[in-house]
């Protein structure tokens, strides 16, 4: 679950390799340390960060407006956190637009690692007596059964699920569940990859040659809006621009190129072990006019982010 930012640390770090028949490469989330290295540089040369933190600031607290009905505590869930960065920005537009009011804030992530990241952030942040936090260190599918074999009827106000949907087995049924978890007036705020990005081009091309059939892995908000159509479901989408330099990838032996290309693929030395069939087909979508623009000799692809926002009504 897609930091925080982009992708949260995986759901599933343990994946073995495909069988030749299927898919003869390894997946980038089966090394955790590469996965970091390749999450990381793509933060750098993207503004995704940037593009989240516009909204939140912008759109999210009229979003939030209408939730809580007046009570004096509110219950958030926050689906694969990370170290919790875009967690607390958007809990701080939630002080702001519901002053005076406390928060029970359940945290559901999966990595240690970024369970500690964010107790980190936490401490030193300032002013954050409102809030109470709750630490699950568990997959979205772990905390589903936890809650269910709890039976709790404890309902959330806000639920947000952000670069996470990529790493569930069926995004539809996390998305079913966790709706049901809201109050009257709740949102459920979900952000994945826009169905417009290149991202969406690239994986509706190799789907069956990149993407991981145990996760779901290459879904976007297209996919998402298609399952909440046939359900009848209504909701809110907006688009948020975003870029990301590539470059690199397309100079051999580059090392910020390989990395980049293992996390545009999320394939482990994916420039090493991919048939050059393969490679040669990734490399010319990525540079083609409906993946990216080219602008002062560097290669931008569209990284464009799409926001999804549930109600509950009743």
């Amino acid at each position: 679950m897609k930091p925080q930012i982009r992708r949260s640390a995986p759901v599933h770090t343990n994946l073995s390799r495909f069988s030749a028949m299927a898919l003869p490469l390894m997946s980038l989330v089966s090394d955790d340390s590469r996965y970091q290295k390749s999450f990381q540089l793509f933060l750098e040369r993207s503004s995704e960060h940037q593009c989240m933190r516009d909204f939140i600031h912008s759109r999210l607290p009229d979003i939030l407006a209408s939730i809580g009905d007046g009570k004096s505590n509110l219950n958030v869930i926050g689906v694969g956190s990370g170290a919790g960065e875009i967690d607390l920005e958007m809990l701080s537009e939630l002080h702001l637009k519901h002053p005076g009011v406390t928060v029970d804030n359940e945290v559901v992530e999966p990595s240690s690692q970024q369970l500690h990241n964010y107790k980190v952030l936490v401490s030193q942040k300032q002013d954050l007596d409102y809030l109470k936090f709750t630490w699950n260190k568990m997959t979205a599918s772990e905390f589903e059964q936890h809650w269910k074999a709890k039976k709790m009827t404890k309902k959330a106000d806000f639920i947000h699920m952000v670069q996470m949907l990529y790493y569930v087995k069926d995004p539809g049924a996390t998305i079913t569940f966790f709706h049901s978890l809201l109050n009257k007036n709740g949102k459920l705020l979900i952000i994945l990859v826009s169905g417009e990005s290149g991202w969406g081009k690239l994986w509706r091309t190799y789907r069956e040659q990149l993407c991981n059939t145990e996760i779901s892995q290459c879904v976007t908000t297209g996919d998402i809006k298609s399952f909440l159509d046939s359900k009848g479901v209504s909701y809110q989408s907006y688009e948020l621009p975003s870029q990301l330099d590539i470059t690199e990838c397309f100079t051999e032996g580059d090392e910020k190129g390989e990395l980049l290309l293992d996390f545009l693929t999320e394939v482990l030395d994916f420039s090493k072990t991919a048939s050059p069939e393969l490679k040669a087909g990734v490399l010319e979508l990525l540079q083609h006019p409906s993946s990216s623009v080219k602008s002062n000799g560097r290669v931008i692809f569209n990284n464009n982010l799409g926001v999804i926002v549930l109600d509950q009504l009743c």
